[in-house]
């Protein structure tokens, strides 16, 4: 039903539902902060309980249920009990994903719409059309949390060859569009490292070293990306790499821009520079070489220290305390390894 609820008769004015006993909703004598519920939303859920409390399963009740999420999509006693109609009917579900097809666009934050989403496609055992309704969902909003989870679960629930075998070209069309999109930079490394090993994926070792050099690409185009430096440092702990052996790398994102016109001394393809126009020094380099000099303790926690108080003072200066909390706590290690 596709009829906008303000059109519609109040469900106490249609003779086909003068059968059922509407329930009010119990709110004690006097609620200290009644909520202002509109007349059509009071209407349909006080017939709402009505049906609950007599067990009704029919296709009125189907009608009823769409009506209430429509007005509230958050109702999940209304999503529960129209699931439990749509089976006890045995209604054809093809049908049921279409209304969803149009409520998963309007309500993309709403958990409801695809948790709805999940238990039909479950009956349905057909994932396969749920990619594309997936990345047609992510123009809407790229960066969706229960968009990008529910992909997720439909790849690791049917683990289906056919479903992973674009997976890897589908996030980097995301990243091609926005390169800063910490949602497609984390289902990056699901697909990568947190989802089994496929046919093809079987060299562990060739994974990480694909996954570094494509960040590594990523941080050369925009090296102020935050989401990409903490992919980086995801590959290098899943795979226990120390960040030091990543220096070559980081130190140039590390140091101001050179003047313009100085070429490099070596171009070295697997360690790519910043590219020509960006703003540098980098905040997420200065940190990482910070956690390198760290790592390293003894008379590097010196040079630590200095590049933990040039981001506290000139390039992070937002996180201020932050930086100087690491400092201290720094000098605390030192203290006791001098003692």
């Amino acid at each position: 039903m596709n009829i906008p609820v303000e059109e519609e008769k109040l469900f106490s004015q249609r003779p086909e539902w003068a059968d059922v006993v509407p329930l009010e909703q119990y709110e004690n004598v006097a609620p200290l902060a009644p909520i202002f519920y509109t007349d059509e939303y009071k209407d349909a859920t006080n017939y709402f309980r009505g049906i609950v409390k007599s067990g009704e399963m029919s296709p009125r009740v189907l009608e009823l249920t769409e009506n209430i999420i429509r007005q509230n999509p958050g109702h999940y006693s209304a999503w529960q009990y129209r699931y439990k109609t749509l089976m006890a009917l045995k209604s054809p579900l093809d049908d049921e994903l279409q209304l969803m097809d149009e409520l998963a666009i309007k309500h993309l934050k709403t958990y409801q719409v695809w948790h709805h989403r999940k238990l039909l496609v479950q009956q349905t055992r057909n994932p396969g059309p749920e990619l594309e309704f997936i990345a047609n969902s992510l123009q809407a909003d790229m960066k969706n949390y229960h968009t990008w989870s529910y992909r997720q679960w439909i790849l690791a629930y049917f683990n289906d060859d056919t479903l992973w075998s674009h997976e890897l070209e589908f996030v980097e069309s995301m990243l091609e569009s926005d390169v800063r999109n910490n949602s497609a930079w984390h289902h990056r490394f699901f697909v990568a490292f947190q989802s089994g090993v496929r046919n093809g994926d079987e060299d562990r070792d060739a994974i990480v070293r694909r996954e570094l050099a494509f960040v590594k690409e990523r941080i050369a185009i925009a090296p102020n990306n935050a989401s990409a430096w903490n992919y980086l440092r995801g590959v290098l702990d899943h795979a226990k790499i120390p960040y030091s052996e990543l220096q070559t790398f980081v130190l140039p994102y590390s140091l101001p821009q050179p003047p313009l016109g100085t070429p490099p001394e070596v171009v070295d393809l697997e360690n790519p520079l910043p590219s020509k126009d960006s703003q540098l020094p980098c905040v997420a380099a200065v940190e990482f070489m910070a956690d390198i000099h760290e790592a390293a303790g003894g008379g590097n926690l010196v040079k630590a220290t200095e590049l933990w108080k040039s981001l506290a003072n000139e390039h992070d200066t937002i996180r201020k305390r932050y930086w100087e909390y690491r400092i201290a706590e720094s000098l605390k290690t030192k203290s006791a390894g001098d003692s």
